[in-house]
């Protein structure tokens, strides 16, 4: 099969890449490489990606072209790009012109694609809202630019299963750990300050959020497990993540516990918009795809760390 995947060069991204390349796919992975965060790391994704064999777009999906660009030959398409977390220095219009007007240039592009079996939306629980622990019928309530234009990106997608034009579905992950994670996320960051002895900035009272913390090789498990799926899965929302719960401080401790510090910590302002709760319900991506994430807090941080100083230090 040939597969393009859109945010190649990011964390989930080319973890998926890597993977359908690995189970003989031919995959045609396209990133913007924005400086939204440090290019040096996803330069070194791209760099992985190409010596396992996939081939590489450098195009931003808020461009007019796409349907000039972009192959037309592709059987999936499995769409990560986006401007992704909560973030200060983003604003509404990053969030708006990344996450919907790409995805619907992305989507004009797949209805271009006359062999295209399955469109799959890469979503997140921050749909749900402050709280996400429900199953995927319930009413969304994101409390974020991030969650809100999230759900119109999906909404986007899933209109045109409805309306059937094409067969999609949407994924929504769970707070994703592991190597190559971004370095502004909590995992490389606490990993970053152990290292270099640095204080970590904890936003106040997060250290007792609840988190369904889920390792990018089980993430990836149920991505690529709709490959074949497509009349099951066609206009489905399914959550992937974990059903183990752990705090942030249940975090910090295991970062600490594999690196064999401690790490000085830096209370600062509470974050708007930020999840206070996330476990994922996956009964639905259990019956559906066969879904049993398995790999623990402590392994997730021990490969993530080896990934950190194989590569930074």
């Amino acid at each position: 099969m040939k597969i393009l995947v859109t945010g190649a060069a990011g964390f989930i991204g080319s973890h998926t890449a890597e993977r359908l390349q690995t189970l003989g796919h031919e995959v045609v992975g396209l990133d913007n490489f924005s400086p939204y965060y440090s290019l040096e790391l996803k330069e070194l994704n791209h760099k992985a990606l190409l010596d396992k064999g996939v081939s590489f777009l450098a195009k931003d999906l808020r461009d007019d072209d796409l349907k000039d660009v972009l192959p037309r030959d592709v059987d999936y398409i499995f769409h990560f790009a986006a401007q992704p977390g909560i973030s200060s220095n983003s604003t509404f219009e990053d969030y708006f012109s990344n996450n919907i007007i790409g995805t619907k240039n992305l989507i004009d592009y797949a209805l271009q694609c006359k062999d295209l079996k399955l469109f799959v939306n890469i979503g997140t629980s921050s749909i749900y809202g402050l709280e996400a622990t429900f199953p995927e019928d319930f009413a969304p309530k994101p409390a974020s630019h991030y969650g809100v234009t999230k759900l119109a990106a999906e909404q986007l997608t899933l209109q045109k299963s409805r309306e059937k034009q094409l067969k999609s579905c949407s994924l929504r992950l769970y707070s994703v750990i592991g190597p190559r994670e971004r370095p502004e996320k909590m995992y490389t960051k606490l990993i970053a300050c152990g290292f270099n002895n640095e204080a970590f900035p904890l936003h106040e009272g997060s250290d007792k959020h609840l988190r369904s913390f889920t390792y990018v090789g089980d993430i990836v498990d149920g991505v690529v497990s709709v490959v074949g799926k497509e009349s099951i899965v066609d206009g489905e929302i399914i959550n992937l993540g974990t059903e183990v719960e752990h705090t942030t401080q249940d975090g910090i401790e295991a970062v600490e516990e594999v690196l064999g510090i401690k790490i000085n910590i830096n209370v600062i302002a509470k974050r708007a918009g930020d999840q206070l709760r996330t476990k994922a319900n996956i009964d639905k991506a259990r019956k559906l795809l066969n879904y049993n994430p398995q790999t623990t807090l402590l392994e997730s941080v021990k490969s993530q760390v080896k990934w950190y100083k194989e590569n930074f230090l």
